[in-house]
């Protein structure tokens, strides 16, 4: 499924829960759409509700109080892949801009008023139901609409029996035994 959507340049939405390998999915989405830009994971539950516009959109100098210009996660990720991780997260009023950002293409850093050109694919995850988040308003509908151009569920390895003596071949450094 993974190299099926990886040339897409849709917005991927990643769902499973907390060890299900989502950042090694994104990784793998990255690695085989073939772009030359970076992949640049971003834990969004990480990041403090007032400095999350700053560091996903990225701010100029003077923007506040002994600011100096930085990049933001978008322009770090330019002409590459942007892992939104725990993209449930996010506070209501950031949702617009990343709406905005992903409809458009575009962002405004913190203290400007000239939006910027930032082409970069946006793959975000979650281990919450986003529909439900909607249902509660915690989460905008367009945004989850955006955000879930593509699916990818991974189901936890409790639902993978199989793949469990692959996994302990990985760790342990041998092969499995097959039968």
């Amino acid at each position: 499924e993974v190299a099926l959507w990886a040339p897409a340049r849709c917005t991927v939405l990643l769902l499973g829960d907390s060890g299900t390998g989502k950042e090694v999915t994104a990784q793998a989405l990255h690695t085989l759409s073939g772009v030359k830009g970076p992949l640049v994971a971003v834990n969004c539950a990480a990041i403090p509700e007032t400095l999350a516009e700053s560091q996903l959109f990225g701010h100029v100098t003077g923007a506040f109080t002994g600011a100096k210009a930085h990049p933001g996660y978008f322009r770090a990720a330019a002409f590459g892949t942007l892992l939104l991780d725990e993209v449930g997260e996010l506070p209501l009023l950031l949702q617009a801009k990343l709406l905005r950002a992903l409809e458009e293409g575009v962002i405004t850093p913190v203290g400007s008023v000239e939006p910027q050109p930032c082409p970069v694919r946006v793959v975000a995850a979650t281990n919450r139901n986003l529909a439900a988040e909607v249902q509660a308003g915690k989460l905008r509908g367009d945004l989850y609409a955006r955000l879930s151009e593509i699916v990818i569920r991974l189901p936890p390895l409790r639902e993978r029996r199989e793949d469990i003596l692959l996994l302990l071949g990985h760790f342990l450094g041998e092969s499995p035994p097959l039968h």
